[in-house]
């Protein structure tokens, strides 16, 4: 008898869940997925405590809303609870640890692949140069043409990446990558070298832009600030080891600087092969075709042209808007440009000065750019500090007194207005010290600090919350524009980056390793002020913008 009772309670307890999932539905597809997905109800929630005042209420809701004549046919419907999203292990924030950590290394491992790419080329100019009779300037496209494909990132990523999802990215994207290193390092015609270094960079692009949401799908925003800052570290160090390594491998020819690049890009891949998705709408939306359950209607779906007109309002002409309307936008690219320019031409002027002041050869020019390696993880250090020990602080003491948690942008630059006297310092030092009567040592302590300067810096503009300073322009503008806010940044550093190593030889052949080297340093100081002014003067300029920014 009981257990006939039972059986009837629980026959209620599914009709009620049926008419709960047949109510209508938004048109939001992600938020319908979440909703209309259905999973088995956990034992220890097939039985509520109060399941007799419970167990009652159900059964005159259920006699208000269905004929009793329905009764006999609905005991075989058995309708599973939705999918809770927060609580799924389909859900990235619970995966663990040890999964999470693959998937960081995942996009990790691959920024450090591409921009490896980028300079472990330059050791190999000299052999390049006896090959195809070249100036050093000349040889240098091969490293400008690499940067400059680099800026073609978000524009293949964003469409792959929401449409198919973060793996495919990473699966379709450095297979091409190695194809055009390949053909890059087995080239008998300089126009062919050139060629494939620019193919190669616009096809590793991809897998840097959607790095930033990989992470944001892996941990929640109040969890991220390590990862990410140790996720930053890569494509710095990567710069920094590609000459250590390709000073060995140049000895043997040019082409061996190629084929180091496949080493790290075959064990990349195997990272990525074994890793699984991690975009939530992607999640869903294959989780509901295993269990049979029809897709939502998206609605009144707009028209590919009306799409790619959106697409391209969002990747280049907005963001071109914002880089000449905005001050914020406008100030903080041309700096971050700026360093990431100087670092580039680094690539140029390390040979030309070790070489000729203090008779390196390649290898030892290589090994000076460990020093690059070093103020990089001085940087991380500095911003996890300054994250945990004054952001996160000044969070916890506003949602104390009743607060959201959201405050000032500017709380973000700290670290930057300290990285700020970094470039200077570096630059003036390394300048005056670069001569035959000075140790070695002083020229490479100096790029120390500027690597320091540059990555606390650079951070200010990185899609990764819970970096410092980072999230200044996002946290400034509301979710649209804040994402072309970065990309107007990232085309300005980009072409900085690709154009500053083309005049660092002239420029150091005309006025010496003293005067060219401080010329920099004046331009930096010049562009010291921007994180200071913006910390006192911010919510003014924010007030004047002509886009959405957030008024505290």
């Amino acid at each position: 008898m009981r257990e006939d009772v039972r059986k009837e309670k629980e026959r209620v307890r599914n009709l009620y869940r049926l008419i709960v999932l047949s109510m209508p539905l938004g048109t939001n597809m992600e938020k319908e997925l979440e909703a209309n997905i259905a999973v088995p109800l956990p034992v220890h929630q097939q039985r509520p405590q109060n399941a007799a005042s419970t167990d009652s209420q159900l059964s005159a809701d259920i006699e208000k809303i269905l004929p009793s004549s329905d009764s006999s046919s609905s005991s075989s419907i058995t309708t599973p609870s939705p999918l809770d999203w927060h609580t799924t292990p389909l859900n990235p924030y619970n995966w663990p640890l040890s999964k999470r950590i693959h998937h960081i290394l995942v996009p990790a491992l691959y920024g450090f692949t591409i921009s490896f790419s980028s300079s472990v080329y330059t050791p190999g100019i000299p052999s390049l140069q006896h090959e195809f009779h070249i100036s050093t300037t000349v040889a240098l496209l091969g490293l400008s043409l690499f940067t400059l494909g680099l800026a073609f990132g978000p524009i293949i990523a964003a469409p792959l990446s929401e449409t198919y999802g973060r793996k495919v990215v990473y699966l379709v994207s450095m297979p091409v990558f190695v194809v055009f290193v390949i053909c890059g390092g087995t080239s008998r015609e300089w126009g062919g070298v050139l060629a494939f270094r620019v193919l190669a960079g616009v096809f590793g692009s991809p897998v840097l832009a959607v790095g930033a949401g990989t992470i944001a799908d892996l941990w929640a925003v109040q969890d991220r600030g390590v990862a990410t800052s140790l996720f930053l570290l890569a494509p710095f160090a990567g710069p920094s080891l590609g000459p250590v390594i390709g000073g060995f491998a140049a000895q043997r020819g040019w082409r061996w600087t190629h084929w180091t690049i496949l080493f790290f890009a075959g064990f990349s891949y195997l990272l990525a092969l074994m890793s699984s998705e991690t975009y939530k709408k992607i999640i869903l939306r294959r989780h509901a075709q295993r269990i049979g359950q029809p897709l939502p209607s998206k609605g009144n779906k707009p028209s590919p042209l009306a799409r790619a007109n959106k697409f391209l309002t969002a990747t280049l002409s907005r963001p071109l808007h914002m880089l000449v309307t905005e001050p914020i936008v406008f100030f903080f690219s041309l700096y971050v440009s700026f360093a990431f320019g100087v670092l580039f031409a680094f690539f140029a002027a390390f040979p030309l000065v070790f070489q000729r002041v203090y008779g390196f050869d390649g290898a030892q020019v290589g090994l000076t750019f460990l020093a690059i390696g070093t103020g990089c993880m001085l940087a991380v250090v500095t911003v996890v500090i300054a994250d945990l020990k004054i952001y996160q602080k000044l969070v916890r003491k506003d949602m104390e007194i009743g607060g959201d948690g959201i405050i000032r942008p500017e709380y973000r630059l700290y670290p930057a207005m300290v990285g700020s006297a970094g470039l200077p310092i570096s630059l003036f030092w390394f300048a005056w010290t670069a001569r035959s009567d000075i140790h070695w040592a002083s020229p490479v302590a100096a790029a120390i600090p500027f690597a320091w300067g540059n990555l606390c810096i650079f951070e200010l503009t990185r899609p990764l919350p819970q970096t410092s300073a980072a999230m200044y322009m996002i946290d400034t503008y509301s979710a649209p524009t804040a994402a072309s806010a970065l990309a107007a940044n990232g085309m300005a550093r980009y072409v900085f980056g690709a154009a500053f190593p083309l005049f660092t030889i002239p420029m150091y052949n005309h006025l010496g390793t003293a005067w060219a080297t401080s010329l920099l340093g004046f331009l930096s100081l010049v562009l010291l002020p921007v994180p200071w002014v913006l910390w006192a003067w911010g919510p003014r300029i924010r007030q004047k913008s002509g886009y959405e920014t957030i008024n505290i």
